[in-house]
């Protein structure tokens, strides 16, 4: 059995701490340049529980592996290859948005959607990037109470949420002229 990987447990919730921190930061930067051009929020009132998503979700993580003694398995290079991977497809989808990237559902109206970066093969792929990660994360660690306990959390709230987000971007268009 191999030693507890308590340092790479660390170093990688510091590492998605900063991460999530930069990204706020990026996401209200974002929203004062949004709303100044008169962007509307949607969906504020289930925002609440991707905030508690990803409060909870380290605490699970550190819980199950420090307590419960799980341990990296055979198919961890896969796990953390599949976790880079949806860094890299959340960075494309960040910039591919630019300054209407945002953690909230802003929306300006009349603006066509995004079509370029990830976006020109999936409608969503930030979403795609959460659940990758909300998987894979987990199990890097050989935690997979973790990652079936949080996969489900994010496909619920996600399902809530890309709803709202396709409503919204439906009732933003651009009028189409004859």
């Amino acid at each position: 059995m191999s030693p507890p990987p308590y340092a790479l447990l660390v170093a990688f919730l510091a590492f998605v701490a900063l991460q999530r921190l930069a990204e706020l930061v990026l996401s209200a930067r974002n929203a004062r340049i949004v709303l100044a051009r008169g962007a509307r929020e949607f969906g504020r009132e289930h925002f609440r529980w991707f905030v508690l998503i990803h409060i909870l979700f380290p605490i699970a993580l550190v819980a199950e592996v420090v307590f419960l003694g799980t341990r990296p398995g055979p198919w961890a290079p896969l796990w953390v290859a599949a976790w880079v991977a949806a860094q890299f497809l959340r960075l494309a989808a960040i910039r591919a948005l630019g300054d209407r990237w945002n953690v909230r559902i802003l929306v300006l109206p009349g603006v066509p959607l995004v079509t370029r970066g990830p976006y020109r093969w999936l409608r969503h792929p930030n979403y795609v990037a959460v659940m990758i990660e909300s998987v894979a994360a987990p199990l890097m660690f050989g935690a997979w109470r973790t990652a079936i306990a949080f996969a489900v959390a994010n496909a619920l709230a996600l399902r809530v949420r890309i709803g709202c987000e396709n409503h919204a971007l439906t009732a933003a268009r651009p009028a189409r002229t004859a």
